[in-house]
């Protein structure tokens, strides 16, 4: 067994995936629309779907906001260059809601971005 994906519901498909593949780096894989459901699917991952985990963005036509709750904690994803990506993700209009530095109680370097969703990223300083 292995993990294939994470779903995530969005509010507006168009600006998800911009966040996800313009902002991130990620690619769109697939995309489909299920009109007798009255929902999209769109996969977007750094690799393909047959050896890597992407995520599912969902959209739910006709709903543009979700409650998040309090149970999902975030995606994190991994970069050699944690300064220099949080740049990148700023002047490509990303929301950096925490700094570049070491975790709480630790030493790893982390920060924090959200997506146009809410939904909170983890960037990982990884050599």
């Amino acid at each position: 067994m292995r993990m294939l994906h994470t779903m995530l519901r969005v509010g507006n498909l168009e600006a998800s995936k911009r966040f996800y593949c313009e902002v991130l780096g990620m690619k769109l894989l697939r995309e489909k629309e299920y009109p007798g459901g009255q929902f999209t699917l769109a996969f977007v991952g750094y690799g393909d779907e047959e050896s890597n985990t992407v995520l599912e963005l969902t959209y739910n036509w006709g709903t543009s906001t979700y409650d998040l709750g309090n149970a999902f904690g975030h995606i994190a994803l991994a970069t050699s260059d944690i300064h220099g990506t949080v740049e990148k993700i700023r002047a490509a209009g990303g929301k950096v809601t925490r700094e570049p530095g070491p975790m709480k109680h630790g030493t790893t370097v982390i920060a924090f971005v959200e997506d146009p969703d809410g939904y909170k990223i983890e960037l990982i300083e990884r050599s």
